[in-house]
Formats: structure tokens, C-alpha cells, sequence
């Protein structure tokens, strides 16, 4: 039997928006240049989801580690152009949810969310949002998961967290929290049931 929860913490990217992928590598092709590995490189994009560096010191950052010669300044727009999207069935499953209780969006992110959430009609979505950047820490440092379950005034064993890494779940877990790894709709079965 599943457990009773008092709260939803759920990730953002991976989860409520998709990127897309296949633009993400044909571009890596069109310029011959390993874009997503620089680009996600621990000391590339720590620095980032930790606020110690804008996005766009992070983009810069990127092509200079790529040889800052044109195609990598072309290839390193490209990425950054790349088109991102609501989720739709997520999301609805998940303001369904927040009628019953508290969603607070838990996020490795950058200074730009804002507007990355202005851009998807996302702002105001959930009762909170934990973004990396502004709190200092990411996932899956513990810190984090604290951080969101004080924000939703829930003790963490009270909490359902939702990711698409399985080292973020595991973390959320370490702390008595429910976790699902988040693979497909299907996977939020457990919110259903509680709409």
C-alpha cells in the first residue's frame, strides 16, 4: 500500500519540460563540436545551477571551452536556441494536484528561470520554486530537498519528490520522502489517485 503524502515536490526539466533532443544533437552534428557534453561538464555547469555565474557567463564559458573560434560561437547560439516546451499532461496532472496541496517546483536552474517560466505560461504555477541558483544548492544535495519540504510546511516523510535523474530520487528518499523516477506519464499514477 503507498504511503499517504502532504505535499508534491517536483523537478523541472525532464519532467514538466521537454527540450528537444533531436535538435540538440543535430546541431552537435551540423557544427562536428561535443556541445552537450562541454555544456554539461560538472565545471562548465556548476558554477551556473549554483548562481555564482550567469546563464550567459555560463553560454560564454561554453565557447571557450569548445575553442571560442566561429563555429564554435555559431554552435554554442544554436544550442542556447534550442526550443523548449510545456509538458501538457504533467502539467495538468499537476495543477489538479495543487488544488488538494502543496507543488513546489524543485529545480537545478540558472539565473534566466523566470523567464524561462514567463516564456511557458509557468509563472505562479506552483506555490513555489526552488531554484538552485538562488538557494546555493543543488540536487542532489540534501539541502535542497529540505529547503523545498520547509517551503511546503511538510515534513519530508510527508512528501512525494518527482525526477527524471535516479541519483535526485535517491537523495529524496535518503530523506524519507517518496520518490518517483519519472520516466512517463505513467509513472505519476500515485498523483491520480489523489486528484
Amino acid at each position: 500500500m503507498m504511503r499517504k503524502f502532504d505535499a508534491v515536490l517536483c523537478d523541472l526539466d525532464g519532467v514538466l519540460r521537454r527540450f528537444d533532443h533531436d535538435g540538440q544533437r543535430e546541431l552537435e552534428e551540423r557544427y562536428g563540436l561535443p556541445v552537450l557534453a562541454t555544456a554539461f561538464a560538472p565545471e562548465q555547469i556548476r558554477p551556473a545551477i549554483l548562481g555564482r555565474v550567469t546563464a550567459e557567463q555560463w553560454l560564454a564559458s561554453i565557447t571557450a571551452a569548445l575553442g571560442g573560434h566561429p563555429d564554435a560561437v555559431r554552435a554554442v547560439e544554436a544550442f542556447a536556441a534550442v526550443d523548449f516546451w510545456v509538458d501538457e499532461k504533467v502539467r495538468d496532472l499537476l495543477a489538479a494536484v495543487r488544488t488538494r496541496m502543496p507543488l513546489i517546483l524543485v529545480t537545478n536552474a540558472m539565473d534566466n528561470l523566470d523567464s524561462h517560466l514567463a516564456r511557458m505560461r509557468l509563472t505562479g504555477f506552483a506555490d513555489t520554486v526552488i531554484s538552485s541558483a538562488v538557494v546555493g544548492v543543488a540536487k542532489p544535495d540534501l539541502g535542497i530537498y529540505e529547503i523545498a519540504a520547509a517551503a511546503a510546511g511538510v515534513a519530508p516523510d510527508r512528501c512525494v519528490f518527482i525526477d527524471d535523474r535516479p541519483e535526485n530520487v535517491t537523495a529524496a528518499q535518503s530523506l524519507g520522502m517518496i520518490g518517483i523516477h519519472y520516466r512517463g506519464i505513467d509513472d505519476l499514477a500515485i498523483l491520480g489517485a489523489q486528484v
